[in-house]
Order: structure tokens, then C-alpha cells, then sequence
């Protein structure tokens, strides 16, 4: 089931809502259209919570879960390698569909089979709906990694760029970071480096690793550079040296 588990503060997402609901009780095709991540399959699976998952660009078992299902959820509508001989097979055996796809469709084929059509925006477009969906996140990074519910959210800024998949990534990642020791940091970075050495230009290469976060902490944390180089020690003109080096990734 898709990781948003839908959350409904947005009117978008609300919306979203109240036609599910509504199609638990007909007996028609719908279509759900949207970015991955903003929750077709929980929509999907919520409408028609007993069927089976098959993703469209899996053709031949698609065709063959057509022959013996009433019911069926099929992802990813918008990648099947033949459109025209799926739709005659989800007339031909009587199965009611819900389907889902990444982008908007539009044509006589699509239009003709399914009767309800609706759009889930983007959560960069319903923005209420990432605080709810940070707090779900936050518990279960805390059930799967032990301890209270806690998260450090200052100078936090959500990844949306993949909807809840790359926040609910972000979040997993910086609730181990948070309480990360020193041993378990260089581990860290000795097995990403691990099977990247092996130029002799290695080491200069490398180094923004080590520069870069100790820059960008340095400078959150004493908002100068003035104040930075006086905390590690360096000169100015040295310090706005090593960010002119490492600005690509500053």
C-alpha cells in the first residue's frame, strides 16, 4: 500500500476522499491519475480493498489475472504495451478495474471504459497536507528504530520532490542521522567510498566529503564566515577559498 496512507487536511486530498467513498458503492471503472508518491494505490486499494495489484507493463500476467479475478487494481495504465487488447480483455471478462497511471489520459478508449476520472495533485500543491503526513512518518521511523517520537525539525525544509516517497525517505534518514556517532559516521563514509577509490586523484577528489558538511554546518550554526574561520582556525582568505572550491555543492 502506498506509503501516504491518505491524509486529508488539503481540499484537494478531501476531495480525493469523498470520490473513493463514493465509488466503494458503484460498480463502474475509475481512473486515478497522478504523480507517484501522492497516494493512487491507497485510494485504489481503499475503493476495492480485497483485489489484487498488477502492474500494467506486466502484460501477459495482467491477462491472465483478468481471466480469473471479479475485481482488479491495476497500476501504471499509462505503460501497458498494449492498451487496445487490455481494455477488449476488461470488457470481454466483466472485471471491474480501478486503475491508476502516472500521467493524465485522455483518448476515446480511455474515455469510453473508464466512467469516473480524478486527479491527485502533487503534494507541493496541498502543502497541508505535509505536516500530517511528516508527524506519521516520524512515528514510524520511531517504531522501526526504537525511542520516542522525536525529530529535530529546525531548518528542516520537506522533500516533496517525489511526493510522501522522498519525504518518508528524508525522514527515515534524518531520525538515524540525528543520534549518529562518530564510529557509525565513518563507517558510513568508508563503505561509500569503498568501491570508488582507485584514481591516483583520489584524495583531492574526496575531500568535499569532509569540507563541505563541516562548511555548511559551520556556517548555519555561526550564520559568518567571519566567525566560522575564527571557530576552525582558519584565515578568511582561506576559508572563502575552500567555498569557492566546493560552491557546486554549497
Amino acid at each position: 500500500m502506498d506509503v501516504t496512507n491518505f491524509i486529508t487536511k488539503s481540499s484537494a486530498s478531501i476531495g480525493a476522499k469523498k470520490t473513493a467513498t463514493l465509488l466503494k458503492s458503484l460498480s463502474v471503472h475509475a481512473l486515478i491519475m497522478g504523480e507517484d508518491g501522492v497516494g493512487k494505490r491507497t485510494l485504489a486499494s481503499f475503493i476495492l480493498p480485497e483485489a489484487s495489484f498488477v502492474d500494467a507493463s506486466n502484460h501477459d500476467e495482467l491477462l491472465i489475472a483478468l481471466a480469473s479475478n471479479k475485481e482488479l487494481i491495476i497500476t501504471n495504465i499509462d505503460s501497458s504495451p498494449n492498451l487496445s487488447i487490455l481494455i477488449d480483455a476488461i470488457k470481454k471478462n466483466g472485471v471491474r478495474i480501478i486503475a491508476t497511471s502516472k500521467q493524465s489520459l485522455s483518448n476515446e478508449m480511455i474515455d469510453d471504459l473508464f466512467s469516473v476520472k480524478f486527479d491527485i495533485p502533487p503534494l507541493r500543491e496541498r502543502l497541508e497536507d505535509v505536516e500530517p503526513l511528516l508527524e506519521k512518518f516520524v512515528a514510524e521511523a520511531s517504531g522501526l528504530f526504537g525511542g520516542i517520537n522525536k525529530f529535530n525539525i529546525k531548518n528542516f525544509k520537506p522533500d516533496l520532490s517525489h511526493n510522501a516517497n522522498s519525504l518518508r525517505r528524508q525522514v527515515m534518514i534524518g531520525y538515524l542521522l540525528q543520534d549518529i556517532q562518530d564510529r557509525e559516521l565513518i563507517d558510513i563514509i568508508e563503505n561509500y567510498l569503498y568501491d570508488k577509490l582507485g584514481s591516483n586523484s583520489d584524495y583531492r577528489n574526496f575531500l568535499y566529503l569532509y569540507e563541505v558538511p563541516l562548511i555548511r554546518g559551520g556556517l548555519k550554526k555561526f550564520k559568518s564566515q567571519l566567525q566560522l574561520a575564527d571557530k576552525l582556525g582558519l584565515n578568511r582568505n582561506t576559508l572563502r577559498k575552500k567555498i569557492a572550491e566546493n560552491k557546486e555543492h554549497l
